[in-house]
């Protein structure tokens, strides 16, 4: 199979999940969709990063082979629409994958081998700080704590994620940097018929703790000599799928009605400042902070 399946959940419209779309009657924001076994990529060609991505994980049949693949412009795009390896070169910035290499690897050995090698296209990176720390090695592993404890129907998920796009966003090497990534996770549950949709919804936050005066004026110094602008260490938050749907400006479907956590105070509306914590988005810190 090539490209993300809406149906892969089951074939009855309760747990099919579309790809996210800009929301309806919104006019002028072009998505290029990119196709790739197992997954998909939304790129933004304005901002040459992904808004979102989506991919399918079957439990069932997924295959731990050894990394293979480097990273690689994207043949499916333009190479003036990507963010390529010149964004990354000789800086802090890692080359985060928004699809993580091992999601789309189930199948077949050759299968699993060809989508794990495909997720190092630049259309599925994210410009995210090199720092290592205990709040990253948690974000990479989300899908696998919500694969463990949501009892997932037929053990498949949906994993959709993406880049939080803000006005102000620093522009380095011409690619506005993200300081917000998103993720939300569906699966069906319980397994029993008729099954249910299930969501949760996360957010990584790299800004720098500085208020808005130091933010600004850190960033204009780093940018006027041609350094990296000031990112922060990783904050990784539990929130309401409808404020992912705010923050990332898609239409993502029945997953906000899907939502496992409560909601809680009045729904977002646009891009808060960089580095604030809206009501309702809750710190995880440890898997055990996870409400599934």
């Amino acid at each position: 199979m090539t490209g993300y399946d809406a149906t892969f959940l089951g074939p009855d419209d309760a747990v099919r999940v579309p790809l996210p779309a800009p929301p309806p009657g919104e006019a002028g924001r072009e998505l290029r969709r990119l196709d790739h076994p197992n997954f998909s990529i939304l790129l933004d060609p304005a901002r040459r990063l992904a808004a979102a991505t989506a991919v399918t994980i079957d439990g069932a049949s997924l295959r731990p082979l050894r990394r293979t693949g480097s990273w690689r412009l994207d043949p499916h795009a333009p190479e003036h629409e990507q963010a390529g390896p010149e964004l990354y070169h000789r800086n802090a910035l890692d080359r985060g994958h928004l699809v993580r290499r091992r999601d789309p690897m189930w199948g077949s050995d050759d299968a699993a081998r060809k989508a794990g090698e495909a997720t190092f296209v630049y259309t599925n990176a994210a410009p995210q700080v090199g720092r290592f720390n205990q709040s990253k090695e948690l974000w990479n592993g989300l899908e696998d704590h919500v694969f463990e404890y949501a009892e997932a129907h037929r053990h498949r998920l949906v994993v959709h994620t993406g880049c939080v796009f803000a006005l102000d966003d620093p522009v380095y090497r011409g690619v506005a940097i993200p300081r917000r990534f998103w993720k939300v996770a569906a699966w069906a549950g319980p397994p029993a018929s008729p099954a249910t949709l299930r969501s949760a919804a996360f957010v990584l936050d790299q800004s720098p703790q500085l208020d808005e005066a130091e933010l600004r004026a850190a960033t204009a110094q780093a940018l006027a000599v041609g350094e990296l602008p000031p990112l922060g260490p990783f904050r990784t938050f539990q929130l309401p799928v409808a404020d992912v749907a705010a923050l990332a400006d898609l239409d993502l479907g029945p997953l906000p009605a899907a939502d496992v956590l409560p909601a809680a105070g009045p729904r977002l509306q646009g891009v808060p400042p960089s580095g604030t914590v809206p009501p309702g988005w809750r710190a995880v810190l440890e898997a055990e902070d996870l409400r599934l």
